[in-house]
């Protein structure tokens, strides 16, 4: 039996945009306010369309989706992605165990090394201590033709060693310099500051020797702070010119196949006043005469670090009765101390430091009062 057609289906479709050929007829509303209301074609409008009559198998057959559908991945696609992750995975571990084992910026190795062995002593003085302006008083002593700071801290020349190249002994030299710079003439050390300059130029070895000597000073030759760094009591002492005078050498040479020492001594003279005192003509000299041995193996000249061996420091004019450990007390203008008489020290002069419990500062080195006033 056969089945009827079913009846034809039309579709209106427009061969231009939305609007009629000949505009909208008057009277009809549009835009998309008035989606919801009748909408009335005119001839003109009915004849622009084109009539569509769809076949019946077009007619029972299905129209296909507007949206296609995402296919899901398949089984081989999913074991490829997750192949990749563990892939990528496994590489960023090793990346970071590599950049680990290899990384330049390791922590400093401890090494076994020597405590610093200091001596600190004082010279007192046989009479007054002049007074003057600062400038008057070093243009009337022996430190008249010194340089000025870190200018005063020379290089010798250099030249390689059995050993150890040419490279390695100029690193030697400059860290003993750097290490004296900083602990001489910083103002902030020299004002009892912060002394974490000094710090870093030291082998790890020997921090903790260094942080308990600031920490508790005491006068046993291995804990004072003064024999690291030169410094005052900013409570008592005021330096009265930034301008401190130096001269001296630096020494380098083979301690042996696997380190080099270099020896420092120098003579460093400070202009310091009374803490409040703000009179220029009261300032006095204080000088100090420090001899340094540092030691360097091959890690510590790469890591522009020195093991500091012995210090000697000759200081005054100081009393002897004064503890020296924690600060460096200088007699300022117009005092005195008792002396017993024994042979003056001259902390100007070369030569082997000798080391005691107390010294006489030489009359000869203490700058000419009625010259300074005059």
């Amino acid at each position: 039996m056969r089945l009827p057609e079913p009846p034809p289906t039309y579709s209106l479709s427009m061969a231009g945009r939305g609007d009629p050929p000949e505009g909208t007829p008057e009277g009809v509303p549009g835009g998309a306010d008035d989606e919801y209301r009748s909408v009335v074609f005119d001839e003109s409008f009915v004849r622009a369309a084109r009539l569509q009559e769809f076949s019946a198998q077009e007619r029972l057959a299905d129209h296909s989706h507007p949206v296609r559908s995402r296919p899901a991945w398949s089984s081989a696609g999913r074991s490829k992605q997750a192949l990749l992750l563990i892939l990528l995975i496994f590489v960023a571990f090793g990346t970071a165990i590599y950049m680990g084992v290899r990384h330049p910026y390791q922590p400093p190795r401890l090494t076994s090394v020597d405590p610093l062995s200091m001596t600190v002593i004082p010279l007192a003085p046989k009479q007054p201590v002049p007074g003057a302006e600062p400038g008057r008083l070093y243009a009337h002593s022996p430190a008249a033709e010194y340089r000025s700071g870190a200018a005063g801290v020379t290089m010798p020349p250099t030249r390689r060693t059995e050993h150890f190249s040419e490279g390695q002994v100029v690193a030697a030299l400059v860290t003993a310099k750097d290490y004296i710079v900083e602990s001489s003439l910083d103002p902030d050390v020299l004002t009892g500051g912060a002394v974490r300059s000094v710090r870093l130029l030291l082998d790890p070895g020997q921090l903790e020797q260094f942080d308990r000597s600031f920490a508790h000073p005491r006068d046993d030759g291995q804990h004072s702070a003064t024999g690291w760094v030169v410094r005052f009591d900013p409570a008592e002492v005021a330096l009265a010119d930034a301008d401190v005078r130096v001269r001296g050498v630096l020494n380098v040479a083979e301690a042996d196949d696997k380190a080099l020492e270099v020896v420092a001594d120098h003579t460093f003279v400070y202009a310091v006043r009374a803490a409040g005192d703000e009179e220029p003509d009261r300032a006095s000299l204080f000088t100090v005469r420090r001899e340094l041995h540092f030691r360097f193996d091959p890690e510590d000249l790469g890591m522009h670090r020195a093991e500091l061996t012995s210090s000697v420091a000759q200081a005054g004019p100081e009393a002897c009765a004064d503890d020296p450990s924690g600060y460096l007390r200088p007699l300022l203008a117009g005092q005195t101390a008792e002396s017993d008489g024994s042979a003056g020290t001259d902390p100007y002069a070369t030569g082997r430091v000798t080391a005691a419990l107390c010294g006489v500062m030489a009359p000869s080195v203490m700058p000419d009062p009625g010259r300074a006033e005059g």
